[in-house]
């Protein structure tokens, strides 16, 4: 017997949700779920998107890149400064 009659028993929930994800499981939601994601990814790919991971790695090579242009830049300037007290 249910203690609280406003809330129904655990077993009726439970015996619901199996209910429903079988249901699910027979309907064509799932063929539409996978048709949706298949749509989805292939509209991502014309995008022309990086992944994280080749996002992060050129962010990495960028600041590298810029670190090495600074010591040149430096580099130049002392260089140009000699040469213009010689």
């Amino acid at each position: 017997m249910n203690p609280n009659p406003k809330f129904p028993n655990p077993a009726f929930i439970n015996d619901l949700v199996n209910k429903l994800g079988e249901a699910l499981k027979q309907s064509p939601a799932k063929d539409i779920e996978k048709n949706l994601k298949a749509g989805v990814t292939s509209m991502l790919g014309k995008l022309d998107m990086v992944s994280r991971e080749e996002f992060d790695v050129q962010t990495e090579v960028l600041a590298r890149t810029r670190e090495k242009l600074m010591k040149l830049e430096a580099r130049l300037s002392e260089l140009e400064k000699q040469q213009l007290e010689d």
